[in-house]
């Protein structure tokens, strides 16, 4: 599924926080939203799910709009946010199924479609366990199964490794690079680690609201003159 985003931008007040952030996402493909903390991945979220109102822009997900017929293209996405957002007191099952039930899907379908995501995820000798028993590494896959029961189009991740350790986070960005290529979902990773990111992964670098840069990671670092993606991310942006 294409997304298209045009000319977006957001105030908090008198505080500007998005400046005219315009691109496009390739389906099938791992796209790196990279960005110091504050730069404006979790506003840029919030307004492609709905939970901050567009105030100037559009954003066109398979040619419909997010504004015009926001139900058709909100059932084409999935989501993880930066906050677990799993209920810790029920089991990993019960709370896939309770998302299932919000999406209008059957006890049984959910059923399938849940375990056949946990079996991916190496959880389903799992499912019966409540969530608080799981390590955060297992919380956060049980979220990215969650958000992918509905079979979206496009699946969010707002910094989905934050307090994991280092394999934890890898074998996590593993995973969800594993889901574009044989799923041919469409990702967008927002994360502030530069180990999160490939060379030859679609780019798009975010500071202080504006885009400064967007294309393959070896490309930016040749327009840029830099050596990496680490050199070109502390040249744009000052942070390290």
């Amino acid at each position: 599924m294409t997304i298209d985003a045009s000319n977006l931008s957001f105030q908090y007040g008198d505080k500007t926080v998005l400046r005219d952030v315009s691109f496009s996402l390739t389906p099938g493909r791992f796209h790196a939203l990279l960005g110091p903390n504050g730069a404006g991945k979790s506003t840029l979220f919030g307004l492609l799910t709905r939970l901050l109102a567009l105030q100037a822009g559009d954003i066109l997900l398979g040619g419909q709009s997010l504004n015009k017929q926001p139900a058709d293209a909100m059932r084409r996405i999935g989501v993880v946010f930066q906050q677990n957002a799993l209920d810790l007191d029920l089991t990993v099952r019960q709370n896939l199924q309770y998302h299932a039930a919000l999406h209008g899907l059957s006890r049984h379908e959910a059923r399938q479609r849940g375990d056949r995501e946990l079996e991916r995820f190496s959880l389903l000798d799992r499912a019966d366990e409540p969530v608080r028993q799981l390590n955060g590494g297992h919380r956060r896959r049980v979220e990215i199964a969650r958000a992918l029961l509905h079979q979206p189009s496009l699946l969010l991740l707002d910094e989905p490794t934050v307090g994991l350790d280092v394999a934890s986070r890898r074998a996590l960005n593993e995973h969800v690079r594993m889901l574009c290529q044989q799923d041919g979902l469409t990702v967008l990773w927002a994360t502030h680690l530069i180990e999160e990111v490939r060379e030859d992964d679609r780019v798009l670098i975010l500071h202080q609201g504006q885009l400064l840069a967007d294309g393959a990671g070896h490309a930016i670092c040749r327009t840029e003159g830099t050596r990496n993606l680490a050199e070109t991310f502390h040249s744009l942006t000052g942070a390290g």
